[in-house]
């Protein structure tokens, strides 16, 4: 498969990163700021994920497709309503019950898995192709660890100069990308 396709699926993958990742962003500059250790936690594990969930899918191949089509795009729904309405939540209480980070903990690992559920669909995929794997799955990886830094950097921006309403919005654009997810599943 040519570089430049695999670039081409890497940024159609990493656009549900880059979202949540601007989503997050804003939500923890409402919080007083992003760390960078909280940088790195959460572009690691998008990363990673993005990386894995294509291996997992590839590896799978033609045995597993049919049982994941069935309700991937609910678990996604699911995940990312459950995270957004908890932003939302966190964000209508007291600046010390708002202490919850989104870049650790269960809600990182399932924020992870929401944004990388494609990805496990677009292994199946390069495995009906008969494609290597490792070289996409890198690209891939790589490319949502940059979009994700992206979009944490651009919702800390945002979010400095929107402070108040922005967990709101954050947990707005979860349920949204879920009802996107849904919505492109039940159309296609």
């Amino acid at each position: 498969m040519p570089l430049i396709d695999i670039l081409f699926i890497a940024v159609g993958l990493a656009m549900d990163a880059f979202t949540v990742a601007l989503a997050v962003g804003l939500h923890l500059s409402n919080r007083g700021g992003i760390s960078f250790r909280q940088y790195f936690r959460l572009a690691f594990h998008f990363g990673l994920f993005q990386f894995l969930m294509p291996v997992t899918g590839w590896a799978a191949g033609l045995t597993v497709a049919q049982y994941i089509e069935a309700y991937d795009h609910w678990l996604a729904l699911g995940l990312l309503t459950y995270i957004g309405v908890k932003l939302i939540h966190e964000g209508r209480k007291t600046e010390e019950y708002a202490a919850a980070d989104p870049t650790r903990g269960m809600s990182l690992v399932l924020l992870s898995m929401a944004t990388s559920i494609d990805a496990l669909a677009t292994g199946l995929s390069l495995a009906f192709l008969g494609t290597g794997i490792v070289y996409p799955a890198l690209i891939i990886g790589i490319v949502a660890l940059a979009f994700t830094a992206a979009g944490l950097a651009l919702g800390r921006t945002l979010g400095l100069r929107w402070r108040g309403r922005v967990a709101l919005l954050g947990g707005l654009i979860l349920i949204g990308i879920g009802i996107k997810i849904l919505f492109e599943h039940l159309t296609a």
